[in-house]
């Protein structure tokens, strides 16, 4: 084994035990962030509703303050898909279900299809599943002019971080997509929270005034899915990041350089649930999001294999298209052109 390797899986696994004790649950922190997302989630949704008559421009900056609440919503529901969360598997499950009633993901097929990502992630073979496509520098040169353009379109700002994220959150997620035999038997439980979803939306248009209702409610949910589809860009798009082929991807690589550190100011962390300390995350997903930042303190020599990026540093981010192999990292899509006209790109 390579001595820098070497050196790093023991550094992981000496790091894993340090970690260990936070994998703990405890239900009280639970409970209160359950207290503190929910609780303020439905308050500023009844405001919304009222304030509407009065002021929609109003209405639609507190429609974006309660999107950032469904983020955090949604870091419950996350962490109960990781089994952790609360002790109880019962109660973690009806916490989960609950969650995805609001944030609109269903719960045990997106669990699921998330599980595949933790278990994958940077693994070029299955790439498609629970991740953003990205094709290699070599994939791309082998393309022709019209799915060349297909792509380029998939991977523009528009698409990539607005019109992607809606489809996500409203037809994608509705849909069982996975084709692996592991996933077939959770296609019931994803038609039944399709029905059930479809008839707790009905229900509340009968209620409620249906165009407001579908309107401020839509404004959350894309907003929502805005802000979600961003982080997890920013956690897994780098330049300097971990992407394989599976004869050659390794699990701790691919979970500490594969994921990023995204330091933000303390309000965003809480909203987000530290989720922004990805690299941990995915190192060990049974620990709850509520430990993760005393995690960060624990093992602080994390940061060495990790990239760390800041709000600003995150933007440059977005011009990423291609994962180039030779040098392992992502490139725009000007140096592959430029590349290209040198003779650089082997297809």
């Amino acid at each position: 084994m390579n001595p820098e390797v070497k050196e790093f899986t023991g550094k992981v696994k000496e790091a894993l035990k340090t970690l260990k004790p936070y994998q703990k649950t405890d239900n009280l922190k639970a409970f209160i962030q359950i207290l503190n997302s929910i609780g303020p989630f439905f308050a500023v949704w009844i405001a919304i509703y009222f304030l509407w008559d009065y002021s929609v421009l109003a209405a639609c900056l507190l429609a974006l303050l309660n999107a950032l609440f469904l983020v955090r919503i949604f870091i419950i529901q996350h962490d109960c898909g990781h089994n952790t969360f609360v002790e109880s598997s019962r109660w973690r499950k009806i916490i989960g279900y609950s969650c995805s009633m609001l944030s609109s993901v269903p719960y045990s097929y997106w669990a699921k299809s998330h599980h595949f990502h933790h278990m994958n992630n940077g693994m070029l073979e299955v790439r498609d599943i629970g991740d953003i496509n990205t094709l290699t520098v070599a994939e791309y040169s082998k393309l022709g002019k019209f799915e060349r353009f297909k792509y380029r379109l998939y991977r523009t700002p528009l698409v990539m971080f607005i019109l992607g994220p809606i489809y996500y959150i409203f037809i994608h997620n509705r849909l069982p997509l996975v084709n692996l035999e592991e996933f077939k038997k959770a296609k019931p439980g994803l038609y039944l929270n399709n029905i059930i979803y479809a008839a707790v939306f009905i229900a509340l248009c009968f209620i409620l005034d249906w165009k407001r209702f579908i309107t401020m409610h839509l404004i959350i949910l894309s907003s929502f899915a805005i802000i979600a589809i961003w982080f997890f860009y920013v956690q897994h798009q780098h330049e300097h990041g971990y992407k394989h082929w599976r004869n050659k991807w390794e699990f701790m690589y691919a979970a500490i350089k594969g994921s990023t550190y995204y330091k933000l100011p303390a309000i965003f962390n809480w909203f987000t649930g530290n989720i922004a300390i990805h690299h941990i995350h995915h190192l060990n997903p049974a620990i709850p999001n509520y430990n993760l930042k005393k995690c960060v303190d624990a093992v602080p020599w994390f940061h060495k294999y990790t990239t760390e990026l800041n709000f600003i540093q995150s933007l440059k981010l977005a011009t990423h298209k291609l994962w180039d192999e030779n040098t392992e990292r992502m490139i725009t899509f000007r140096e592959y052109y430029r590349m290209e006209r040198l003779g650089m790109v082997n297809g």
